[in-house]
């Protein structure tokens, strides 16, 4: 499965950035979301979304700063990334679930596909 995320880039602190995931069709109500990792850490769950596109959830260190959506029509999903800080470069991963899932708090170790990911450079 290829998912394409594309968005990626260099900012300072305060800057934003825009990330994009398109999925095949066949994911149209898969939920999506993304992970991140940065150099030396353990890979970090960020954000995910329903497959209706109706519930989302968070990880507290992005919470109020970051937003996902996502088309349907398309098979994509955006991740808008206000504020941004040095401790959010990393390389951001987007993955997608198998089917439906009925709570996103499960989307960590629950989704089936993951793309090769972009890389976020935050400088001070």
């Amino acid at each position: 499965v290829q998912l394409q995320a594309s968005g990626g880039g260099s900012v300072q602190a305060g800057g934003s950035l825009r990330l994009s995931c398109t999925a095949p069709r066949a994911f149209d109500r898969s939920a999506m979301g993304w992970f991140r990792q940065a150099p030396g850490k353990e890979q970090e769950f960020v954000t995910a979304i329903s497959g209706l596109g109706d519930n989302v959830y968070y990880a507290n260190s992005v919470k109020g700063r970051f937003t996902i959506s996502r088309d349907n029509a398309k098979t994509s999903a955006a991740l808008q990334m206000n504020d941004l800080k040095p401790e959010d470069t990393a390389l951001y991963v987007c993955a997608v679930t198998r089917g439906p899932v009925s709570d996103l708090r499960s989307f960590p170790s629950e989704y089936g596909f993951r793309g090769q990911g972009t890389l976020v450079t935050v400088s001070s």
